[in-house]
């Protein structure tokens, strides 16, 4: 995509902000994150089925009521805003180079209207898919009562500190170096040292800093075991913010505009910086390999088996997974306290859209997704898949048996008390939707697509393409089967004995 037209892409999926809220997050989505190997935007990799920048998004605006939110993108720009795609309150902004982290907030700060805004500046990275709207929330209101102009979200290293090496938060002490007391700077933010400038210190020599016109010093065994260190989200008061931004440099090795820098800037002007570490340590992690994003994707399966293992059974709790909105759905069923009954298996997937119901089994590697509705008392055998697409339903009525290896999807209603057996394929699409009658019997190696089956019918090893199947009850009262029913053959001239 050329470059005017991802401009005028953004403009056209953004929305105007509401300056009625003196609130805007920033969601750094401009990266690739060439250490994750993949020609897909780190921004798109999935957790727990919903990607990364996607879920930063989610919490921001769940967390904080009315929110407006930029969108900084860049490399794989229009995938990315596809996938947020057009929202309220919502602009993409377009860093056309990657200048560094600064930079993308001084072209996220050109959104907005400055003669309309005055408020509170939120930065986070589009990579950090476990924060929650309720470390959002709670991060807010830290902000808020601190009454300080920029406070950063820290995280608490829980290793072994040889093996952090993230930047360490280097807070003011309770005394300066002459045993003065520090008085209101205690804890105020004073800089964030990198792990491989602690290395670089000198075995013995103190690493002194000043601040407030006091010294304050910090041994190089100090350092390396403060476990403090920066999780890249911040908080700002807009105005402060937005006369400091452009005086960030990019003097440094890398050649790039940082936002860490905006620290000691704040510092130097006598504005105040704070930090706070949030309740669960998790909400903070990012990714730049593939590892550490399938940690993160263990976290968010293991909060969803922690959620529901006490409402249904899940054989295996390493290998399954259930969207969030039918989570949501199974605590509210639960909510009415009749037991649920239900049972997944080991490698089930079950996606977004699905109904569930009471007394399910579904046996393992089963795959449900979309607007598939189950009755009660239904039993899906292993390595089944049953979907359905955009705009359709797939009902399955009550006592329903479907077997090992059938594949059914589309616009389909099976009847109640049903079987399918195994080796069966079943579709049915918008103009021929497949409408299986109650207590239908089908079997064998069968394929049927966009037909009626009335109700009793027994089906064996037959093709059936848009037919309807009657109940034809015999002389002796029996209904007649459909065995061996297969349509005539097209192509034929093709096909010759070798």
């Amino acid at each position: 995509m050329e470059v005017n037209e991802i401009y005028d892409l953004a403009k056209k999926l953004s929305s105007p902000m509401n300056h009625d809220v003196h609130e805007v997050g920033i969601i750094l989505a401009a990266g690739h994150g060439k250490r994750i190997k993949s020609q897909r935007s780190k921004m798109l990799h999935k957790i727990w089925g919903i990607p990364t920048v996607e879920r930063v998004y989610n919490a921001c605006r769940t967390g904080i009521e009315n929110i407006n939110l930029i969108v900084v993108v860049g490399i794989k720009a229009e995938d990315v805003m596809k996938v947020v795609g057009k929202r309220q309150s919502t602009v993409f902004a377009f860093q056309e180079k990657q200048n560094g982290t600064g930079h993308a907030v001084q072209v996220a700060l050109k959104k907005i209207d400055s003669k309309n805004f005055d408020g509170i500046v939120y930065i986070l990275p589009g990579d950090m898919g476990l924060i929650n709207a309720e470390t959002m929330r709670s991060f807010r209101d830290e902000f808020v009562q601190s009454d300080s102009d920029m406070m950063v979200l820290t995280g608490i290293f829980e290793g072994d500190p040889k093996e952090n090496y993230y930047g360490r938060i280097i807070r003011v002490k309770s005394e300066d170096e002459n045993g003065n007391s520090a008085g209101k700077d205690f804890g105020n933010v004073i800089e964030i040292i990198e792990y491989k400038d602690i290395l670089s210190i000198s075995d013995g020599v103190p690493y002194r800093v000043m601040f407030n016109g006091k010294n304050y010093s910090y041994s190089k065994k100090e350092l390396i075991e403060n476990n403090e260190f920066n999780s890249g989200v911040y908080a700002f008061k807009y105005t402060k913010l937005n006369e400091l931004v452009d005086s960030i440099t990019s003097n440094n090795v890398q050649n790039e505009i940082y936002i860490t820098d905006l620290i000691s800037i704040f510092n130097q002007n006598k504005y105040t910086v704070q930090a706070v570490s949030p309740r669960e340590q998790y909400v903070v992690m990012g990714f730049n390999n593939k590892s550490v994003l399938k940690e993160m994707a263990d976290v968010a399966r293991n909060k969803v088996y922690e959620r529901l293992k006490d409402i249904i059974e899940i054989n295996d709790p390493e290998d399954f997974f259930i969207d969030e909105s039918v989570v949501d759905q199974i605590i509210s069923m639960d909510g009415n306290n009749v037991p649920l009954d239900i049972s997944i298996g080991k490698g089930v997937y079950i996606g977004k859209g699905v109904k569930l119901n009471y007394n399910l089994e579904l046996m393992k590697n089963v795959f449900v997704e979309g607007n598939v509705q189950f009755g009660k008392n239904v039993r899906v055998s292993q390595n089944v898949s049953l979907s359905c697409f955009e705009g359709q339903a797939f009902l399955i009525g009550d006592n329903v048996e479907i077997l090992s290896g059938d594949i059914i999807k589309g616009n389909i209603i099976i009847g109640e008390g049903s079987r399918i057996e195994s080796s069966v394929n079943m579709t049915g699409n918008d103009e021929y939707p497949l409408r299986v009658g109650k207590r239908v019997l089908i079997k064998g190696t069968s394929y049927i697509f966009g037909s009626i089956i009335e109700d009793d019918v027994h089906i064996e090893h037959s093709v059936i393409i848009k037919k309807r199947v009657d109940r034809l009850i015999k002389r002796d009262g029996s209904i007649q089967p459909v065995k061996f029913y297969l349509p005539m053959p097209e192509g034929i001239d093709a096909v010759e004995d070798l």
